[in-house]
């Protein structure tokens, strides 16, 4: 990889700005002054320091988002704000972006990688990777919804949804549940909520396969993933 290229990754600018800091002098490999931005890097063998501080170079980002409502989960939109636009400069040069997507007004748990193979394990139909939603429902969910939805239901489109494992956890005029669903259609939970004369009026993903939404985050808060979160992801160990 060539050090300009590996620099920018990791957030010391664009590549015009580290050409510029490469021409200061100020960075090293291997202990020696390099100034040419096409030197070759190996990041497992060599270092490379700037001004004396050890760049650590990872090839992949993992971040879980909090999404809040009124953002788009996308990496660039000309009329909304979005996911992408929620992150420090460092983590979004690294060219990232969401696993999937959360509507405009669902909050909850949003993995945000750059690592593409990671994407298409979690979002592939095969896989049978299980998300799970909080929702508030502005009418009484009954035992009725439960087996419907544990059998399949059929949406607007016609389409037969796989079954979904839904719990009751507070009923009455407005009641709470929690949904888990192995697939991802569009606006799929408030759809099969409609096949049943019922209405979503809060959506929030609790988790996806093994990892679940860290409560400490506010809304609009993210953090990087620990390895240990990264190793159930990539084994999809639930």
């Amino acid at each position: 990889m060539r050090i300009d290229k590996l620099l920018a990754n990791v957030g010391y600018g664009s590549r015009k700005e580290v050409k510029k800091l490469l021409k200061s002098g100020h960075i090293k490999l291997n202990d020696e002054v390099v100034k040419d931005p096409k030197t070759h890097v190996d990041p497992d063998e060599d270092t490379v320091s700037v001004n004396g501080e050890q760049v650590v170079y990872k090839e992949f980002i993992y971040l879980m988002m909090n999404k809040p409502p009124g953002v788009i989960s996308a990496t660039e939109d000309q009329h909304d704000e979005t996911v992408i636009d929620l992150l420090e400069i460092e983590d979004s040069v690294r060219n990232p972006f969401p696993v999937g997507r959360l509507d405009k007004d669902t909050e909850g748990l949003l993995l945000i990688t750059n690592d593409g193979q990671l994407s298409h394990q979690l979002l592939s139909p095969k896989k049978h990777v299980p998300k799970t939603y909080f929702a508030v429902i502005d009418q009484e969910v009954t035992d009725e919804d439960v087996k419907a939805f544990a059998n399949g239901v059929v949406l607007d489109d016609g389409y037969e949804t796989k079954p979904g494992d839904l719990k009751i956890l507070k009923s009455g005029l407005r009641s709470d549940i929690e949904l888990t669903i192995m697939e991802g259609k569009f606006h799929q939970v408030k759809r099969m909520f409609e096949a049943v004369g019922k209405n979503v009026i809060y959506l929030k993903r609790l988790s996806m396969g093994p990892l679940e939404l860290d409560e400490t985050l506010e809304l609009g808060e993210y953090r990087e993933l620990t390895e240990e979160e990264i190793d159930l992801l990539k084994n999809n160990r639930s």
